[in-house]
């Protein structure tokens, strides 16, 4: 029997824990970072993207921190969970900055809010990413509450 082939989810998963680490320790070693996502995924592929999306969000986190402030209502970014926090700063570069779909992007953080987040952080995630998606992308893009998409 083949192990199951590793996937961009677990190469987000993996970027998701490098984003809580780099969240909780400022300063976090790069290098550190780096041999902890090829550690974790092995397949080049996997790694360049986990990296793409840790460097991007890093780059870009200023003007991250302020799309999603600007539809977190009543939330500043200081009193989210330090995971709800680094998926909505994911899940928002690859919305603003990449080529993958918003609605994947979107997703794919909610998906993983079930996984990491508490019991409220998937339609917590979902609520802010689908307006940041019908800002930026138009209403037919943006996640529903429960996490998927309009048909």
């Amino acid at each position: 029997m083949t192990a199951p082939i590793p996937s961009r989810r677990r190469a987000r998963e993996v970027a998701l824990q490098a984003l809580y680490q780099i969240d909780l320790v400022a300063s976090a070693d790069p290098t550190f970072l780096e041999r902890f996502i090829i550690a974790r995924l092995r397949a080049a592929p996997l790694v360049k993207f986990s990296q793409g999306l840790v460097d991007g969000v890093r780059s870009n986190l200023g003007a991250i921190d302020t799309e999603i402030e600007g539809r977190a209502e009543n939330w500043r970014l200081s009193r989210m969970t330090v995971v709800d926090r680094s998926l909505l700063r994911m899940a928002t570069f690859e919305i603003l900055y990449t080529d993958v779909p918003a609605a994947v992007a979107a997703d794919e953080a909610v998906e993983l809010a079930k996984r990491y987040g508490a019991e409220s952080s998937p339609r917590f995630v979902a609520g802010i990413l689908a307006k940041l998606i019908a800002d930026h992308c138009g209403d037919a893009a943006a996640p529903t509450p429960n996490g998927t998409t309009p048909s």
